[in-house]
């Protein structure tokens, strides 16, 4: 028998914590993956697949984000109501017009699990399009993300 014991988060040992984001001429990918990451708690020495170690974030200037190449007429978003002919389709610029902070919150959503963790994990960002947020009782920290993914509290 190995004396060696791997170890294991149990949900009181759970710490979360909260940071701000500024995506401010940060590409959409990277943010949202650097974001999913911090989400799932991949950052921390505590990471456990199957708990929701991750912390909350808060995500500011999310009509700044930047767009690579032709992504603001042509990626499409497309969406079905449940009835004949209802297929619904708006270019990002059309999206981004009614809703800044839908491409940042569908992106991280597409980088998270698709079950019940991945929607609690979910739950932990909060989007503003502007610099302002209703967060400051927390005491967030903020944080920028490195050259290789590495967070970078500030």
């Amino acid at each position: 028998m190995s004396k060696f014991k791997t170890w294991t988060a149990r949900t009181e040992d759970l710490q979360s914590e909260w940071y701000v984001v500024d995506a401010t001429g940060i590409p959409l990918g990277r943010l949202a993956s650097n974001v999913a990451r911090v989400l799932r708690g991949k950052h921390k020495p505590t990471f456990t697949p199957h708990l929701n170690t991750g912390d909350h974030v808060i995500v500011v200037n999310a009509e700044r984000v930047v767009f690579t190449g032709d992504k603001l007429d042509s990626k499409v978003y497309t969406r079905y109501t449940g009835y004949p002919s209802g297929l619904r389709k708006r270019t990002l610029r059309q999206q981004r017009d009614l809703d800044p902070t839908f491409p940042v919150m569908h992106a991280v959503r597409g980088m998270l699990q698709k079950n019940s963790l991945g929607r609690s994990m979910l739950k932990r960002l909060r989007v503003y399009p502007g610099p302002d947020h209703r967060h400051q009782a927390q005491r967030p920290k903020t944080i920028t993300f490195g050259e290789k993914g590495e967070v970078r509290v500030v």
